[in-house]
């Protein structure tokens, strides 16, 4: 279920959400990012910037001009290194002089069965990776960075993305890519984690906020609700996937084809990468297993103890 989206605000005109808050949204629609990469900026004199975004002059143009008398950008923060979030960092850190800061370069954060698979080269993805991206100051999960009139606390939140922070301030949430309301996230191995991604979603849940500014679309006003939702797809698209496999061994694509039948043709590369993640996470889970080497390839089948269909019905 996807969160009704107001009309799409223009790209290049700061609006403003809040006190001391406002949105520049990025001229890069696509069908993985809505209308764009949303770029916040937080504070009244000195601007803290969240997600430049693309590597884009016009849009570094945007962030620049929406500088107000007696305003300063002292901070540039990344959610993940991913292309449509983090490469105008550099480029606004030099026009600016703020440095950048973020959880850790593009290969930061991930897990040691992801580290594994990725030295194998065989699972592909790789997707949108910024992988020049190393931040000036590296942050650690809980770290709070502060200036006049603003206060953010660090959450290291993977799933998404191994380096994928979330900032709290203080009843919101800038959330990234790990939750937003127009869409479930994409969730693609190496660089994304299923087990991660829902452990992720339960701390995010855990944090007392009243909204969530995410990447991607709109302010999503009921948080809790919003990531029970998520967690209830992602279990639901286990049970799919186990049910699946109950019939007989099938690999990922094989999977996707069954399970998404009503996903986009355009959308359905990063639905079999979801699959993917799940079947990854059921086999670390002993669920599941790969016939030969864990590989995007693989055929997969449930373990003995497992089978059969009792299971599901």
């Amino acid at each position: 279920m996807s969160i009704a989206e107001p009309p799409a605000p223009l790209p290049g005109r700061p609006d403003t959400l809040g006190p001391g808050l406002r949105r520049i949204l990025a001229p890069n629609p696509s069908p993985m990012t809505l209308h764009g990469t949303n770029t916040y900026l937080l504070g009244t004199t000195d601007l803290a910037i969240i997600d430049p975004g693309p590597d884009d002059p016009q849009h570094l143009a945007a962030i620049l001009s929406a500088q107000q008398p007696g305003q300063r950008i002292t901070h540039i923060f990344v959610t993940h290194a991913h292309l449509d979030h983090s490469p105008l960092a550099r480029r606004l850190s030099r026009e600016s002089g703020a440095p950048v800061l973020g959880y850790g370069d593009a290969r930061a954060g991930r897990s040691e069965i992801m580290q594994t698979l990725a030295r194998g080269g065989l699972l592909g993805g790789g997707e949108g990776v910024d992988h020049e991206f190393v931040p000036d100051i590296a942050l650690e999960d809980g770290a709070i960075i502060g200036a006049e009139g603003w206060q953010l606390r660090c959450l290291w939140t993977p799933g998404h993305f191994g380096n994928h922070l979330s900032f709290v301030s203080e009843e919101s949430v800038f959330s990234g890519d790990l939750v937003m309301g127009w869409a479930s996230s994409l969730v693609s191995p190496p660089d994304g984690d299923l087990t991660d991604f829902m452990a992720s979603c339960q701390r995010l849940r855990a944090v007392s906020a009243k909204v969530l500014h995410a990447g991607h679309g709109a302010p999503i006003t009921a948080p809790k609700a919003r990531i029970d939702w998520l967690i209830s797809h992602r279990l639901g698209r286990e049970a799919m996937i186990r049910k699946a496999l109950a019939d007989g061994p099938a690999t990922a694509a094989g999977l996707t084809a069954r399970i998404y039948t009503d996903t986009p043709a355009s959308l359905r590369p990063a639905a079999e990468r979801n699959v993917l993640a799940h079947l990854i996470d059921l086999c670390a889970r002993r669920i599941a297993r790969a016939d030969g080497p864990l590989q995007a390839s693989a055929q997969f089948r449930l373990e003995p103890r497992m089978g059969g269909r009792e299971h599901f019905d």
